[in-house]
């Protein structure tokens, strides 16, 4: 991608659903593809947050782009993936950069309890369930597994967590720039509504954009209390407890359809520690939020 494409750090969102996709004139404001977001700093390769069903608009976006800097440009990317769940893995067979001799995605993820990583992606995209292997793609994919730690993605600093949610799962926090976001998008939230992991504190410190799980409503919770998802409730109290500036609602259940999202987004302003954050609001594809120069820029 070119460098002078992107202007300090900026944020796009291309799957804002959880658990499955979901199509038709009720979603149309909010989108139905699964977890992808796209992460954008000037000077570096993009930073791609989970490959769910977006992956495969963006990856459209990517080639486009590469298009038109010429030069026969393959693509060079990373990205950050925070659990094995289908909703998180089901865009990468349809990545089509991916599809291109020269292509390099390099994917950062957990270890998944009795396999590994490489194991585990390469054995959900074969036949039966795709019509290929995944080693016979074009590009190349590279995998690494991470557990609680920080590390650099060249001049991005990353720093891994595991967070409560079935499976081994884990969360990130970006800062690149003098900007940060934390990337919270399946996080179970305790029974008593308020008790927060320090892992959960320690990436959502001060963020200036927290993008945090939002699956269920109050009432939706008791129902569903350890399937892994968080009330919006919830989510607000994480980000004015950890002093976040920012909060998008992320992780929609397929069942709430636009005007259920507004309702939400609503309860969500509504709660009193909402009144800390600069701004509450909700997670939809094609939103892009630039965080804008460091300081002393």
């Amino acid at each position: 991608m070119p460098a002078d494409t992107v202007e300090a750090v900026r944020v796009s969102f291309f799957g804002v659903r959880g658990s499955c996709p979901c199509a038709g004139a009720r979603y149309h404001r909010t989108g139905g593809n699964t977890s992808c977001v796209l992460v954008e700093v000037e000077g570096e390769p993009p930073l791609v947050l989970d490959l769910g069903t977006g992956l495969r608009e963006l990856g459209d976006r990517l080639t486009r782009e590469l298009a038109a800097a010429g030069g026969g440009r393959r693509l060079e990317a990373n990205a950050l993936l925070t659990h094995l769940h289908f909703d998180h893995i089901l865009g990468l067979p349809f990545f089509g950069p991916l599809h291109e001799p020269g292509a390099r995605l390099v994917v950062y993820g957990p270890r998944p309890g009795g396999t590994g990583l490489h194991e585990a992606l390469h054995g959900a995209v074969r036949p039966p369930f795709f019509p290929v292997h995944m080693s016979e793609f074009a590009g190349d994919l590279e995998l690494h597994e991470v557990g609680d730690e920080d590390f650099a993605l060249g001049a991005l600093k990353v720093r891994a967590r595991s967070v409560a949610h079935p499976g081994d799962t884990l969360a990130f926090r970006v800062d690149a720039d003098g900007r940060s976001l934390a990337y919270l998008p399946d996080h179970q939230a305790p029974l008593d509504g308020r008790t927060i992991a320090d892992g959960v504190l320690d990436l959502c410190d001060g963020v200036d954009l927290l993008v945090h799980d939002c699956q269920y409503t109050e009432d939706e919770f008791a129902g569903k209390r350890d399937w892994g998802h968080s009330t919006v409730a919830y989510a607000v109290h994480v980000a004015a407890a950890a002093g976040a500036r920012r909060l998008l609602l992320f992780h929609h259940d397929p069942s709430h359809d636009d005007e259920q999202v507004d309702r939400i987004l609503a309860r969500a302003r509504a709660v009193p520690e909402a009144a800390r954050l600069d701004e509450v609001a909700a997670a939809v594809e094609g939103l892009t939020v630039d965080l804008g120069p460091g300081p002393g820029r």
